[in-house]
């Protein structure tokens, strides 16, 4: 449980997962001035800090690397408002936001309208058994798990540890993989907005080589984005992957209870928190996705059902990390060591 402090107001009573559908719809308005503020605190210091880590090029090339490695902050937060303009939450105008979304999406590797359309699939089917693989992390049970080869044992093992999720899986992702909207054939407009952010890099990046060589690339653009790019698949992974998540047959699968008790609520320290744009506060955003991540911590302070739910602190989530396969019969992530009694 959260150890968080009762405000005024903050509601003690246990809903049901479908009740919080009606009560958080009255947080869902974003403030177009509150928006164009977060927008403002995040692009400009990154463009600030892109600008300072150039010139320091002259200065020294590790003061350059370390000015880039922090600017990794304001581009995660960047992808997080990149994430609310997918789900039409951070300006009113859905134009305006997917426009902006697009824009972001060549500083984030990522084709905004690809992307926009995985993670819908993302939310509506997260937590079902019968429908992985588009959005999220691949996890197996217990008895697929059993029924696979050596071989296949292994590639699963290898896929889920720590050096490909966190260390091949970023590089990957963002850099190979966001290239190719392959998933995506039956629609052409996919490919043209996916070719379109490619263009938009190869400019942006020729450019860069054009006016300052090499090292802003090698100094700059890449520390950036792989760390951004890292830090990102790992407040991914522990979203959704905590011993007790929650996940069922296709059958029996709910989505509002998979959006409650399948999300976690990552608490972080206050700049953490700021720079991942509230995106812990994961439970309460399945729940109900159009509300602006600026206005998660004002549902937590009304709502202390909410608050106390699915915690889990960064020491607690390193603990994630050695979590593997989804046990239906115990209904709790195992690791591979605890599964072992189970395979048999």
């Amino acid at each position: 449980m959260c150890e968080l402090d009762d405000a005024p107001g903050a509601e003690p009573k246990i809903r049901a997962p479908r009740d919080w559908v009606a009560i958080l719809a009255r947080y869902r308005e974003p403030s177009t001035l509150r928006s164009s503020f977060e927008l403002a605190v995040t692009a400009v210091p990154f463009l600030f800090l892109w600008i300072l880590a150039w010139l320091s090029l002259d200065v020294s090339y590790w003061l350059s690397a370390v000015i880039s490695l922090i600017n990794a902050a304001f581009l995660v937060r960047l992808f997080a408002i990149q994430h609310d303009c997918g789900h039409g939450s951070f300006f009113k105008n859905r134009a305006v936001s997917d426009w902006l979304g697009r824009a972001i999406g060549v500083l984030t590797l990522t084709p905004y309208d690809v992307w926009r359309r995985s993670h819908a699939l993302h939310h509506s089917s997260s937590g079902n058994l019968g429908q992985r693989g588009i959005g999220d992390i691949h996890t197996l049970t217990v008895a697929e798990y059993r029924a696979l080869t050596p071989l296949g044992r292994f590639w699963y093992r290898l896929y889920r540890s720590p050096f490909v999720m966190f260390g091949i899986g970023p590089f990957y992702t963002f850099f190979l993989e966001n290239r190719l909207p392959f998933g995506y054939m039956a629609s052409f407009r996919y490919w043209v907005y996916a070719m379109a952010t490619n263009l938009a890099i190869v400019v942006a990046l020729a450019l860069i080589l054009n006016f300052g060589g090499w090292m802003p690339i090698l100094l700059i653009f890449f520390p950036t984005t792989i760390l951004a790019a890292t830090l990102g698949v790992w407040l991914f992974y522990v979203q959704h992957q905590f011993e007790t998540t929650h996940w069922d047959a296709e059958e029996d699968w709910q989505l509002h209870d998979a959006a409650l008790h399948g999300s976690s609520h990552y608490v972080l320290p206050p700049v953490l928190r700021w720079s991942s744009a509230n995106i812990g506060i994961h439970h309460v955003h399945h729940l109900n996705s159009r509300i602006p991540f600026y206005r998660l911590p004002e549902v937590l302070k009304d709502h202390k059902d909410l608050a106390e739910r699915n915690c889990m602190t960064i020491r607690q989530s390193l603990a994630t990390i050695r979590l593997h396969l989804w046990d239906e019969e115990s209904r709790r992530l195992l690791s591979f060591a605890q599964a072992k009694p189970l395979l048999g």
